[in-house]
């Protein structure tokens, strides 16, 4: 096993005796130790991520033969070699091990998926991800929080994000599993609607202005919706990948109606269409609206830590 300092054994036998240390898994201490520790600094043995847990973050994140899948801390390489053997995908496994890099390329041989994988002995905060349409993790809840700001920054909307034993902190998760006494977390990463959005009412006489203001955080946003002379606040405000949609009570018969935008987020550009409130949607109901740049914010709170 190689010399352990103290400090890493008196942990790991705390771990080993079954004492709770702040809900921290002895896997996850395993994992962290090998993911983030530099080549002088691997003195922890490595402890796999159990097959079945595998299989359902594959699952959660609904794995294709037309994703690249990047595993942060990837180990002996099975995320990605199960992900290009059992769904067709493509993977890159990231670790700063030379050993575990070693026999990620050797198990990958053994598989029969080497044309399909790449292992870069290289430290996670210095990976690119940006070409990620699916991203792994096994490490720790503080590592989770120090690189959640790169996954805003470099991943598209729409990236699936899947962690295994550990949360992302406020960034809530999109679905939960339990798995053989292990948590899976799973998030689709969120566009970024905040700002104030401005278009022209299709339909209305006069070319009516409206303006939509959003404060966002995370996948979650609230704000208002100024038609003219009239403001109103928008509910149920839904984000997922590049996808939004809001509801807007308006007055009709005496009565409040819902009149329901979707529309899908590209930069400052959402183009889509309106439901009108009995759920139908009619020509000329079409929605372009533009975002001034400078009004956009970040919408995840952790973006000012360090890397």
């Amino acid at each position: 096993m190689g010399k352990i300092r103290t400090g890493r054994l008196i942990a790991l036998l705390i771990m080993c005796a079954g004492i709770s240390t702040a809900g921290v898994s002895l896997h996850g201490l395993l994992e962290r130790a090998h993911a983030l520790g530099g080549p002088d600094d691997l003195d922890v043995p490595y402890v796999p991520t159990p097959e079945s847990v595998v299989e359902k973050m594959l699952d959660m994140a609904a794995v294709t033969g037309s994703d690249l899948v990047y595993d942060l801390g990837c180990g002996d390489g099975r995320i990605v070699i199960a992900a290009a053997k059992e769904r067709g995908a493509h993977g890159v496994g990231i670790d700063l091990d030379p050993e575990r890099i070693r026999e990620s390329k050797e198990n990958a041989r053994e598989a029969r998926v080497a044309d399909r994988v790449t292992f870069v002995r290289q430290d996670l905060y210095n990976t690119d991800l940006r070409d990620a349409t699916v991203v792994t993790l096994y490490l720790l809840p503080s590592v989770n929080l120090e690189i959640r700001p790169k996954l805003f920054k470099e991943l598209k909307p729409g990236t699936r994000v899947v962690s295994h034993d550990f949360d992302m902190g406020e960034w809530t998760a999109d679905r939960t599993a339990e798995v053989d006494g292990s948590m899976v977390y799973f998030w689709v990463m969120p566009a970024n609607v905040s700002g104030t959005w401005e278009w022209t009412m299709p339909g209305s006489a006069g070319g009516e202005r409206c303006v939509l203001r959003l404060d966002q955080e995370f996948q979650n946003a609230r704000g208002t919706l100024t038609a003219g002379s009239s403001e109103a606040s928008v509910r149920d405000v839904r984000i997922s990948g590049d996808q939004v949609s809001f509801t807007v009570d308006e007055a009709a018969g005496g009565k409040a109606a819902g009149t329901r935008y979707e529309g899908r987020v590209n930069g400052n550009t959402i183009e889509g269409v309106i439901h009108n409130p009995d759920g139908s949607s009619s020509a000329g109901r079409d929605w372009s609206a533009r975002r001034d740049p400078s009004t956009a914010v970040s919408i995840d709170s952790s973006d000012e830590l360090p890397l």
